[in-house]
Order: structure tokens, then sequence, then C-alpha cells
């Protein structure tokens, strides 16, 4: 994932900061515990497409 578009992506719900989790191919949002997929290399920001994250996937 590129550095410079991490930077400027944020979750389309809170607006808060992602982290990419390059083993899992996703983009976290630890707020709202969404898990954004990335497919191709595109991050694909649309709610109904995220996974909720269990509250131990969030330490790891």
């Amino acid at each position: 994932m590129d550095k410079k578009l991490l930077d400027i992506l944020a979750c389309p719900l809170c607006k808060g900061p992602l982290e990419y989790r390059e083993s899992a191919h996703e983009l976290v949002c630890r707020a709202e515990r969404l898990a954004f997929p990335v497919r191709d290399g595109v991050p694909v920001m649309l709610e109904e497409e995220a996974r909720e994250m269990k509250l131990e996937e969030l330490d790891k």
C-alpha cells in the first residue's frame, strides 16, 4: 500500500485514520472495528463491503 495514499485515506464512517494490514490485504478502522478489503491494490471503502472485527483482532 502506497504510504501517500494511506495518509489521505480515512474511514468513510468516522473519518478516522486507517491502518494497513498487509497479510490480510485490509485497511482497518480501530474506532469502528471494521476492515475494508484491498482488492488488486485498490481499497474498497464501502461500508457494505467491510467486515466487522472482533476485539481480539484489533490487538494483532
